[in-house]
């Protein structure tokens, strides 16, 4: 008779991406390491681009698209003047305009323009699927197809000088997930009245962790699933409700009344986080609130 297999590692790590790495990379090498199959990441970063990126482990998987929903950080140089057919320094010169003399005043006005609710459309060397096909495979392939403006918030965009006579300027940006800053440099590029690409992009933040809390994926550290929950409003409940949640069952509204909008942590009187809970889009007409993911079941 068999023993039964060990449970695997639980958990999230926050890591610092190197430059070179894909993000299924960073996914693979930290396989190993932690000696499990079980690992995902929340939100692509190019294989140029360095920062943070979170992994989910084990159980802590289904964790993942709360993770990705956070905001995020950006710091890159927006390099004005020259465009290229993937928007990054990484990609072939398609363009070149001359826009010798554009002042750092003139920069921090145009991406003025950008910052709050706006629409983008995704580049072609994005992770987008199309018909199941992601839109940068089809680029590889020389093609490219027409995309859907998709809704993004840039909440700050902060610039300053690194060499404004060679037309470098960095772009420091706090935007909702889902936002393509290598878009946003483009766009600013021809609100200037020229063209633009971004370079060296580096992730400084995901909710409230940085790099300063990231470690190389060859040293992962892992964090509970309640730590790694921490930017979401969290509620604590008596132990019959306590149960409930551990079935799955739904809650009453009324738990949820003074904690925001949601999704909620929900701990039980010992401080173990049971459960997700999230209102439905449609907010459910029976006044009750439903589990996203139970963390801790019966």
């Amino acid at each position: 008779m068999s023993k039964p297999r060990e449970p695997g590692p639980t958990g999230v790590a926050v890591i610092a991406k190197e430059a070179g790495l894909t993000s299924h990379d960073v996914v693979s090498r930290a396989r190993r390491v932690l000696n499990t199959r079980k690992v995902g990441h929340s939100g692509t970063l190019d294989p140029g681009a360095t920062g943070v990126l979170i992994l989910g482990v084990g159980r802590a998987t289904r964790l993942l698209r709360f993770l990705t929903a956070l905001e995020k950080r950006y710091v890159g140089d927006l390099v004005l003047g020259t465009e290229t057919n993937t928007l990054d320094h990484e990609g072939e010169v398609t363009a070149t305009h001359d826009m010798a003399g554009i002042t750092l005043a003139q920069v921090e006005a145009a991406a003025a323009n950008f910052v709050g609710d706006i629409e983008q459309i995704p580049p072609m060397v994005s992770a987008i699927k199309v018909d199941g096909t992601p839109l940068h495979k089809l680029a590889r392939e020389g093609k490219e197809i027409e995309r859907k403006p998709r809704p993004v918030t840039i909440h700050e965009i902060n610039v300053s000088e690194k060499d404004a006579e060679a037309g470098l300027f960095v772009l420091d940006v706090r935007c909702s997930s889902g936002t393509y800053i290598r878009t946003l440099a483009a766009d600013i590029g021809t609100a200037l009245g020229g063209g633009a690409h971004l370079a060296h992009l580096r992730r400084t933040a995901i909710g409230s962790f940085d790099l300063d809390q990231a470690h190389p994926v060859e040293e992962p550290v892992l964090i509970s699933p309640a730590e790694a929950l921490r930017d979401y409003e969290r509620i604590t409940i008596d132990d019959d409700s306590a149960q409930s949640v551990r079935y799955g069952r739904p809650l009453p509204e009324a738990h949820f009344a003074d904690a925001g909008n949601g999704p909620w942590c929900v701990f039980d009187s010992a401080d173990t986080i049971l459960a997700i809970y999230e209102r439905s889009p449609d907010r459910a007409p029976d006044g009750l609130v439903r589990p996203a993911v139970v963390l801790e079941p019966a």
